[in-house]
């Protein structure tokens, strides 16, 4: 259908409705004559309408469904330059652009509706089963008036009635017919291919009008439609107002004593109309029975059946109104304590879902509310142990420690705490209407018996639980959510960990100056340590973790060493950095054939991740000071064997170090943070149901903000970014170069798109994904040389290859030195012979290189010895110091931008001196191009969430995919064009 509308949307259209509704149809035309079209389709009709001129005419015209008009209408009501509101008058020669874009603003307001579920099934006058929009607020019914107030005279001119050539044409009213084209896009969109078979039937489902038999009134379809709208879209809706009945007071002197009893009052519920054009009509329905009372004549003779109808079906969610429905008048009805409690309760709700809301007399139906005091366990302090308030224990958070909720409960919010008299009085009434206080309390008694339940004992909970509720000042108990406040030893330590650490000086044993920022992080450091509690420190690559963790050592003063796991490439700089900041600690490497753990008591001892994994029993039975993770993201994955066995070596104090405390996923801070201190989070179920699920899908805004409350004692993050942090850094210039591609790539990038894609097609699953994950990663490959998608060393000319010497070239004629990464260490070589066959000196270092060797080369590059240095991204892009650079090129992109500004950060961190200029090579048009954007988006995101990068790109429906790979640029002779 749309494609018999070419070009621009047609200036005229209007509504014809029909019977059902979903039949109803569009007419789109153009006036005849000098200008005008004859037809705007294939298929035309002839359509009779009333011209701008107010004379009769036939015009040729296309009439679309409604489903298949709603595009062309947005369309036009977002190209039109003012609102159909702003109508020009009758006879402009805009009047045609205006009547289409009023239907556009219908369709808009047809859309939201909808979008709102505002759908109510019916009957048309035929029998036919119908939707339509409601019910309507009064917004929402002023938001219809005002449009229908401002329709033109070319949106409705199609003339009804019988023709009768000497009278005036008539006209469709406006509103009646803005409504009828309402509830025929209600009528058409729930009417999906898929609807019958989950409706169970054809009725409310199919498109075609024959597919449900028409139901006559009186018949059970019409009977059941009509009792789901009762009380909706009539005009009215009910509620109930519960009255307090011949309430007295204590005897006169004894108000003041527990004992003394009031005469006990009774309650009632009153049957109240309320009018949904005008929210401020309410009447009692004795008033609207009788017409008395200005409220009560104002209601339209028929609220009396459309209440009557919403009565009887609340009657069917609560019996114990069925009293009214037996009424001359349905006024009230008297209630029983046990009505009156399951009112209180679930009723209540299950009434409102349905439109009917319970009004209490004010100040007498309270609240019971329930809040848990964490508490220390009188067990947790051993007899002749007094531990002095507003300290903390030491054990308080060690392995087995408990806390306790004590439960603290009252009558509303902001009133004071109830006694336990009070709570046993509450519960022992078993009723809920009870003297309290010298007034009269409503209260749920299931909750009261909940709440005595309760108060009979504290209730152990785990340290790391008790410390989540404080910190977030809530948590989940018994299947709902209370608040939490703390008292005694956890309000003290929420003090100090939400609140700034006392400072600590520096050791007099480092050898180093450490700034402000590194002092507090030493501080943070030592209060995290202190408690029994881990910590990650997330500082920036280059703000110098490493020395405040030597410095953390020498201040904690223990006499059991220290365990550092880091990477192999950062062995030698650890080494390194102890020898120089902490002159006489003891320091070896526990690393290689015929490693030892013998050897001075004390200092430091350096392992890798892989050792660690294969050697976690013997470090297990060491007893270590503290454990330290180095470049942490490499145990992000909790079930992997690296992470199991860095969890198995115990310790006192665990500190992880790390750029990037969260790579891809939330998942990836749960593990780091529960190796720190661990059962913080929760389970990983938990965790992801709580907390990353909702951040990572948006569906929960405020999601972040409660996650971030939580970990923010646990994670100390600074960026180099940060005002104060570092304002001794030189400038950091960042550029992209886009580049083409040569010949031979462009034809080997479309051959190979083609050539899988048509693959992809034919394949699914697991086996579809590999083939996807095989596209990306040869176009890449393409984009960086010929050579490393075929092997062939000798052939093919590359883009990228070709700036690279320019930038080379200009870099090496100023004397500056420069780092090169590529995620492909393959690339790497074919770099390398290519700069030597130039005559450029460089080195190349990579997952493969040697310990030693990587020392060596960083010393000769450090020295000046070695212009260009060459490094595959993942292995050398942590850890190195390399400030001799002043420039970096990142001659491919890695799928997280976080990768790529830790492989910056080599030389761009404290001990730069020089401006840092970094090169970021992009083979334009290309799917590189399209990753350049969506890095763009991630960085902006970093701080949050960052997205799955390569293996979201895997799920991709096949149009998308050709879309991200599609070569965009055309090439002649190499040029770009």
């Amino acid at each position: 259908m749309l494609s018999e509308v070419s070009g621009p949307v047609p200036r005229f259209a209007v509504f014809l409705p029909a019977d059902p509704p979903r039949e109803g149809r569009v007419a789109f035309w153009e006036p005849t004559g000098p200008g005008g079209r004859e037809a705007v389709g294939a298929g035309s009709v002839e359509l009779r309408v009333v011209t701008p001129e107010l004379r009769l005419a036939t015009v040729p015209a296309l009439l679309l469904p409604v489903g298949a008009a709603l595009p062309l209408l947005t369309r036009a009501r977002t190209a039109a330059a003012t609102p159909a509101a702003a109508a020009p008058a009758t006879g402009s020669s805009d009047a045609g652009t205006s009547a289409t874009a009023f239907w556009g603003a219908a369709a808009l307001l047809a859309l939201r509706l909808v979008a709102r579920g505002l759908l109510l099934p019916g009957l048309s006058p035929e029998g036919h089963d119908a939707w339509r929009i409601g019910p309507l607020d009064a917004e929402a019914l002023d938001e219809i008036r005002e449009l229908a107030a401002a329709m033109p005279p070319a949106a409705h001119c199609v003339p009804v009635g019988p023709e009768d050539t000497t009278a005036p044409p008539r006209l469709p009213s406006p509103e009646p017919l803005l409504r009828a084209f309402l509830d025929a896009v209600a009528d058409t969109l729930p009417r999906s291919p898929a609807a019958p078979v989950v409706a169970g039937g054809p009725a409310y489902a199919a498109a075609d009008p024959g597919a449900a038999a028409a139901s006559p009134p009186g018949t059970g379809l019409r009977a059941w439609a009509d009792e789901v709208a009762a009380g909706h879209d009539r005009g009215i809706r009910i509620s109930l107002r519960v009255e307090l009945r011949g309430a007295g007071r204590a005897e006169e002197g004894e108000e003041g004593k527990e004992g003394a009893e009031a005469p006990a009052p009774s309650l009632r519920a009153v049957l109240q109309l309320h009018g949904l054009a005008d929210a401020s009509l309410v009447a009692d329905a004795r008033d609207v029975w009788a017409a008395a009372g200005p409220t009560g004549a104002a209601f339209p003779p028929r609220a009396r059946l459309d209440a009557l109808r919403a009565l009887r079906r609340a009657v069917k969610l609560w019996p114990p109104l069925t009293p009214m429905l037996g009424a001359a008048v349905p006024d009230s009805v008297d209630l029983a304590d046990e009505e009156v409690a399951e009112l209180l309760g679930e009723a209540a709700g299950v009434l409102a879902a349905d439109g009917v809301q319970v009004h209490w007399p004010r100040g007498l139906a309270r609240t019971l509310t329930s809040r848990a005091v964490a508490t220390l366990p009188d067990t947790s302090t051993r007899p002749g142990r007094a531990t002095a308030p507003g300290s903390v224990p030491p054990a308080l958070l060690g392995a087995g420690s408990l806390l306790s909720f004590d439960w603290r409960h009252s009558l509303g919010d902001g009133a004071d705490d109830l006694t336990p008299a009070e709570l046993d009085r509450l519960a022992e009434a078993k009723r809920p209407l009870v003297r309290l206080r010298d007034q009269w309390v409503l209260v749920d008694p299931a909750a009261v018996r909940r709440a005595r339940a309760r108060r009979d004992g504290p209730v152990p909970v785990a340290a790391a639980d008790a410390l989540a509720a404080v910190l977030t000042g809530s948590a989940e108990v018994e299947g709902a959510r209370v608040d939490v406040t703390a008292s005694g030893a956890p309000a003290a330590l929420r003090e100090r960990l939400t609140g700034e650490p006392a400072a600590v000086a520096a050791p007099v044993a480092l050898r180093a100056t450490l700034r402000d920022y590194q002092l507090r992080g030493l501080a943070w450091l030592d209060l995290m340590t202190s408690l029994g509690l881990g910590g990650c420190l997330a500082d920036d690559m280059g703000l110098g973790k490493t020395v405040t963790l030597i410095a953390l050592h020498l201040h904690r003063a223990r006499p059991e060493p220290t365990l550092v796991v880091c990477p192999a490439s950062l062995l030698g700089n650890w080494q390194r950095e102890i020898e120089k900041f902490a002159p006489g600690t003891p320091v070896r490497r526990f690393h290689g054939a015929g490693r030892s753990l013998d050897g001075p008591a004390g200092g430091f001892v350096l392992t890798t991740y892989a050792t660690m994994r294969m050697d976690a029993p013997t470090l297990a039975a060491t007893p270590w000071g503290m454990v330290v993770a180095d470049e942490a993201q490499h145990v992000k994955n909790p079930r992997s064997s690296t992470a199991k066995a860095l969890r198995t070596i115990p310790a006192p104090a665990r500190v992880a170090l790390t750029g990037t405390p969260v790579e891809n996923d939330l998942s990836e801070l749960w593990a780091l943070l529960d190796w720190t201190t661990p059962g913080l989070l929760g389970s990983p179920g938990t965790f992801r149901t709580r907390y990353a699920e909702p951040v990572e899908s948006g569906r929960d805004p405020h999601a972040a903000a409660r996650l971030a409350a939580l970990v923010r004692p646990f994670l100390l993050r600074r960026k180099k970014s940060d005002p104060g942090i570092a304002p001794e850094l030189p400038p950091k210039t960042e550029t992209d170069h886009p580049v083409a591609l040569s010949p031979e790539q462009a034809a080997l990038y479309e051959a190979v798109v083609r050539e899988t894609l048509a693959s992809i097609a034919a394949a699914d699953g697991m086996e579809r994904r590999g083939l996807v994950v095989k596209l990306l990663t040869s176009l890449k490959q393409i984009c960086n040389h010929p050579a490393q998608y075929t092997g062939d060393r000798r052939g093919g000319a590359s883009g990228k290859l070709e700036l690279l010497d320019e930038l080379l070239d200009t870099i090496l004629a100023e004397d500056g030195s420069v780092l090169v990464f590529t995620q492909y260490v393959t690339m790497a070589r074919i770099l390398e012979k290519h700069l030597a066959d130039r005559g450029i000196p460089c080195r190349l270092l990579h997952g493969g290189t040697p310990v030693p060797r990587r020392e060596e080369l960083v010393d000769l590059f450090q020295s000046g010895e070695v212009p260009v240095l060459l490094l595959s991204l993942k292995a050398a892009g942590t850890g190195l110091n390399l400030t001799r650079a002043g420039h970096v090129v990142h001659y491919d992109r890695w799928w997280n931008p976080a990768v790529e500004e830790q492989a910056t950060d080599r030389a761009y961190r404290i001990g730069q001196t020089q401006p840092v200029q970094v090169h970021r090579i992009i083979a334009e048009g290309t799917v590189e191009d399209r990753i350049a954007e969506m890095l763009e988006a991630k960085r902006a995101l970093a701080d949050a969430v960052l997205g799955s990068g390569e293996s979201a790109l895997t799920e991709l429906s096949d149009a998308e995919l050709a879309e991200l790979v599609a070569l965009r640029t055309a090439y002649d002779g190499g040029n770009h064009r």
